[in-house]
């Protein structure tokens, strides 16, 4: 009993210092989307319970791969930079072995879910995986990295609509290059926090190549295009006013993060980041099912 007493403290860490690790707060941006493809897909039905329960479970598997391997390939450059070095593998809390075990069981875990869908989603799951696990040396050779990132989670609206209908469309690739856009835009204003750090240790960013002036210009000008994509989709998956409210709200949310973050003050840089960010996804999300509930 007594060791039950010390382990149970020691696993509730553990799973904390998990979550932490792979930023699970964040799949609030790449999950939503997910959302609005699969109901958009199966109009003017719902997904049925299984497509909606092997989709999640493909989600959280491979961010939890995809970040968990990130962690490990950036072990080094997070000891070195104050911003990240109280990280839990930089900092010791977590293990480089236990990191690894993580990002194994999440990307069989992800492969699983995709057989579970469909063929040519078990088709696509290995070059997924190519795909989100090696974004993590992007930053090392190319400052497009930002684009990257942003294919690593359009992938999901494109898997989602695959889901559902096992074949590919032209509304989740536009859906996709919507959220690309939106995604490099909001990690320019991230990777503005490492700008003096990139340039120092070689890393490639927007900020680090052309400064924080021009790649702020640069991320207004992918949220720009990415608003246009999420109108184009809006439109194609039956507009009404509630799907056209959706893009609305995220031009608002846009234009918010934009004044948050200057180049001379990077205080908010956490708020426009995530806040934002999070609930634009949200709120499109909300909005979209709405549409669909009701037909607006």
């Amino acid at each position: 009993m007594a060791g039950l007493t010390r382990a149970l403290p020691r696993f509730y860490s553990d799973l904390r210092e998990t979550g932490e690790m792979i930023a699970i707060k964040h799949t609030l941006f790449a999950l939503p989307f997910a959302v609005i493809s699969l109901v958009t897909a199966s109009s003017p039905a719902w997904p049925a319970s299984r497509v909606w329960l092997w989709v999640a479970v493909a989600m959280v598997s491979a961010r939890t791969a995809a970040m968990s391997f990130n962690r490990l390939a950036d072990h080094h450059f997070d000891s070195l930079n104050p911003r990240t070095a109280n990280r839990a593998l930089p900092a010791g809390r977590l293990s480089r072995r236990f990191a690894a075990a993580v990002m194994v069981m999440a990307s069989a875990t992800f492969v699983l879910a995709a057989s579970q869908l469909n063929r040519l989603c078990f088709i696509l799951a290995l070059p997924t995986l190519a795909i989100l696990l090696s974004y993590s040396y992007a930053k090392r050779f190319t400052a497009g990295s930002h684009f990257w990132l942003g294919l690593s989670l359009g992938i999901a609206p494109v898997g989602s609509w695959i889901a559902v209908t096992g074949e590919f469309s032209w509304q989740p690739v536009a859906l996709a290059a919507a959220v690309a856009l939106w995604v490099a835009g909001f990690d320019v204003i991230y990777s503005l926090q490492d700008e003096s750090f990139d340039r120092e240790y070689g890393l490639h960013s927007l900020p680090a190549r052309f400064g924080a002036h021009h790649a702020l210009n640069l991320a207004r000008l992918f949220h720009m295009f990415a608003l246009i994509g999420f109108a184009i989709f809006a439109v194609a998956a039956g507009g009404g006013w509630l799907r056209m409210a959706a893009v609305g709200a995220a031009g608002l949310l846009l234009a918010l993060q934009h004044r948050l973050v200057t180049p001379d003050d990077l205080s908010s840089v956490d708020a426009a980041f995530f806040t934002a960010n999070g609930i634009l996804a949200v709120v499109m999300c909300l909005l979209f099912l709405f549409a669909k509930i009701t037909g607006g």
